[in-house]
């Protein structure tokens, strides 16, 4: 009788390891870059971006680089190469370079990894035209999860694996409706603070005429 192939692996353990490191990094640089007046908002919007960036740049961007030039992942070695086999269990495509995959890895390692340190810098400058720069990237982002998942339902799922609860709930779920809820409320906060900004100068203008 075989025995039963074990689920959670050190692979595993070190990839969500790495995943929290990078949040506590975040959330140090929050502590230590924004003033101590900061508002909730702006913290939490600091800390998310911070988070963001870091896995962009470090993790997508180590999936870039297993991908092109006829690489891919399965087919790679060192911790990076690990930590995207580990997910590719869960979603093949991760595993192949798939070109869909690839394609928009690139924008969002590139683009959306890039605006992320942009508005960083704007937010330790409290420059308010950040939130038109908050309001591109989130768009960007639910985008970029919907062009990953909705091609692969509308064929059957053929390249995810749900079998088991880590698979399906922290790595198919979790680790990527927090890409879409984080930047949903982004989006609702910055647009409350241009719609403000637009109505009061429009007051403003109005009163001028009167």
């Amino acid at each position: 009788m075989s025995a039963t192939p074990q689920i959670f692996t050190a692979t595993s353990a070190y990839s969500l390891a790495f995943v929290t490191a990078v949040g506590i990094a975040a959330y140090i640089a929050a502590k230590s870059l924004l003033p101590k007046n900061a508002s909730w908002q702006d913290r939490v919007t600091f800390i998310w971006l911070a988070f963001d960036g870091i896995i962009h740049y470090t993790l997508e961007g180590s999936f870039v680089y297993y991908s092109l030039f006829g690489k891919q992942v399965n087919t790679s070695s060192g911790p990076m190469a690990q930590m995207w086999k580990e997910y590719a269990l869960a979603d093949s495509r991760w595993g192949t370079a798939d070109p869909t995959i690839v394609s928009l890895e690139l924008l969002t390692v590139f683009g959306v990894g890039t605006m992320c340190f942009y508005v960083l810098k704007q937010l330790i400058q409290r420059d308010p035209a950040r939130h038109y720069w908050i309001i591109v990237l989130s768009t960007s982002e639910i985008y970029g999860g919907w062009m990953t998942f909705c091609p692969e339902w509308l064929t059957g799922s053929p390249s995810l694996d749900t079998s088991n609860a880590l698979y399906l709930w922290v790595y198919l779920v979790f680790m990527n409706i927090i890409w879409v809820f984080v930047p949903l409320w982004l989006m609702y906060d910055s647009y409350g603070h241009i719609a403000k900004s637009l109505r009061f100068a429009q007051a403003a203008a109005d009163a001028k005429k009167n």
